[in-house]
């Protein structure tokens, strides 16, 4: 790569202080709260300097967004990373538990992601927020399938679909393995909707009564997640020595098929 121009190099820095200065003030104040005009306050810089970098309060938003997102993706991916092979628990667990540090580590941000929709704003189609977006449905899809035959996932025995929806989901994209029998991508959003909200009730503090079984309740409701999954798909297996090798109850996480595997 040919070496970033002094001019390059100030823009990048006076971008990054001002994502910096608009993190901050979000976190201060909450999303709905964000302004050109306060940001550029904290900043000591007038709305037309910053207008320089951002030409739009909907410009800033997006890259916020595309941060957050990526900050969060890096998140579950380092935990992922940096789980022990030998360890017991599966590694959908290491990234569910990686998904819900971080947003409690930044509940404003988090907010910012899945919190009342900003006025006025839509993400760009196909744009820097989707393709964020794509990182983090890539991890959960490689660690939810990644042990698993095209023809197991077919085979899932997940609730009956609708022939309009079973076609809608044929369609849709998927990052981590590729395109997606109907009945695993069923599987993957519903088990996202489960997670997902129970990561959602604590952030905006409606499980607070568990206190400090907050944790411990979410990495079990992970596991039995994860087993129900693993069950579904295997209730199809044909031979026994297949079942043995991915035993959802009997090992931690499935063996990795040779052409499917992360």
């Amino acid at each position: 790569m040919a070496p970033t121009s002094l001019r390059e190099r100030r823009r990048a820095a006076a971008t990054q202080e001002i994502l910096d200065a608009a993190e901050r003030h979000i976190t201060e104040h909450g999303p709905a709260a964000l302004s050109l005009r306060a940001v550029a306050r904290s900043l000591g810089m007038t709305v037309q300097a910053l207008y320089h970098y951002f030409p739009s309060r909907n410009a800033l938003v997006t890259a916020l967004v595309t941060k957050a997102y990526d900050d969060l993706a890096d998140a579950v991916q380092a935990a992922v990373d940096t789980a022990a092979d030998d360890s017991a628990l599966p590694r959908l667990v290491v990234a569910a538990e990686g998904y819900r540090r971080w947003a409690i580590a930044h509940p404003e941000l988090f907010q910012l992601l899945y919190g009342t929709p900003l006025r006025d704003y839509a993400a760009p189609a196909e744009g820097p927020t989707t393709r964020a977006t794509r990182r983090m449905s890539s991890i959960f899809e490689r660690e939810m399938f990644g042990g698993f035959t095209a023809a197991q996932l077919a085979a899932a025995d997940a609730p009956a679909l609708s022939p309009s929806l079973r076609a809608y989901l044929e369609q849709l994209p998927h990052y981590g393995l590729g395109n997606l029998p109907a009945p695993a991508t069923a599987l993957l959003l519903s088990a996202w909707g489960h997670l997902h909200g129970l990561v959602v009730l604590e952030v905006f503090g409606h499980t607070s009564f568990l206190g400090d079984h907050q944790a411990e309740v979410f990495r079990t409701a992970m596991r039995n997640l994860l087993e129900d999954v693993r069950r579904r798909i295997l209730v199809h297996v044909s031979t026994p020595h297949a079942a043995d090798r991915a035993d959802p109850l009997e090992t931690s996480e499935p063996e990795p098929h040779p052409r499917s595997g992360p």
